[in-house]
């Protein structure tokens, strides 16, 4: 009897080793289905496939851009001899998007670093700090985010007309940074609200102030949800027509999207190898930023979605 017992215990693994199995079964991906395969498979191809026809467009001639698809360079080895970089010369020279590119830079760093840094003292302010009205100022915020964009352009060109800002860089950057700033408060007072109250009011107890409270503990917990918005605001800003057009227009200052329109659209009718051309300039540097800080981007916005 003391050995069929003694047999058992040593066959019952302990609660910590229960526990050390279970929380690496948990933490090990679970596999996916035949079928879930297959969908990621068609998603990332209709995702990949129009980019690769925009690159190989934007190398090719004009008469064969015109007269065969891109596709075609699979089955006529030829054409393959006739791919140029005369295509991105042209459309930077007589696109005018070098500078634009430049532009468009300029535009979009401000454009994105201010409203995160004012959404963030926002956000800590709804978070760690008691004052009258404050949950119903942060409903009014949030609320902001169903209203469209475009019932403000008429009001807002009429002050920009007033203060004399119409065409210039400040004009546009006000209008995106009051567009994104109700999505940035958002974003980051529901992340700093999954962030320990304990390790905040351990800080009070030291005699920390709001200020050191912010910087050296709060901020630093942050980066995940700062970068997640910073990317977004960036994507959005960088991509954007309608408010650049409005705001800015074409000019010495126009983005590389208002230059894309107005240069090789409109004005030039240079035909789709110049336009594939310049629009692949413009995607450039979003895809390049959004793959480089993708992982910031998934855990800022999945933060706060689960507490505990």
């Amino acid at each position: 009897m003391t050995q069929t017992q003694t047999t058992m215990a040593a066959a019952t693994p302990a609660p910590k080793t229960r526990r050390r199995a279970t929380s690496s079964r948990e933490g090990q991906p679970q596999k996916a289905g035949w079928f879930a395969r297959i969908v990621v498979f068609i998603l990332c191809f209709l995702w990949i496939v129009p980019v690769i026809g925009l690159l190989l467009t934007s190398f090719r001639p004009r008469d064969d851009a015109q007269n065969t698809g891109w596709w075609t360079l699979f089955w006529t080895p030829s054409a393959w001899s006739r791919m140029t970089f005369d295509n991105y010369t042209t459309a930077i020279d007589r696109g005018g998007l070098g500078e634009a590119f430049i532009n468009s830079l300029a535009i979009t760093l401000p454009a994105t670093f201010i409203p995160v840094l004012v959404a963030a003292f926002a956000a800590y302010a709804f978070t760690f700090m008691d004052f009258p009205g404050r949950n119903f100022l942060f409903l009014a915020v949030v609320s902001l985010l169903v209203v469209p964009n475009y019932i403000a352009f008429v009001p807002i060109l009429r002050i920009y007309g007033d203060l004399e800002l119409a065409g210039t860089f400040p004009a546009v950057w006000l209008a995106h940074i009051g567009f994104g700033m109700s999505l940035a408060i958002y974003i980051l007072r529901n992340y700093m609200a999954t962030l320990p109250r304990s390790l905040i009011e351990s800080a009070k107890i030291d005699g920390a102030s709001h200020f050191q409270t912010f910087f050296r503990l709060v901020l630093p917990m942050s980066v995940p949800a700062l970068a997640a918005f910073a990317i977004f605001q960036f994507l959005w800003v960088w991509n954007d027509l309608l408010v650049a057009l409005i705001f800015v227009g074409p000019g010495d200052n126009a983005p590389i999207t208002v230059a894309l329109r107005n240069n090789l659209m409109g004005q030039a009718g240079s035909g789709q190898h110049l336009i594939t051309a310049g629009g692949f300039l413009s995607m450039v540097l979003p895809i390049v930023v959004f793959l480089l800080m993708q992982r910031f981007f998934v855990r800022g916005l999945t933060a706060g979605a689960v507490k505990g």
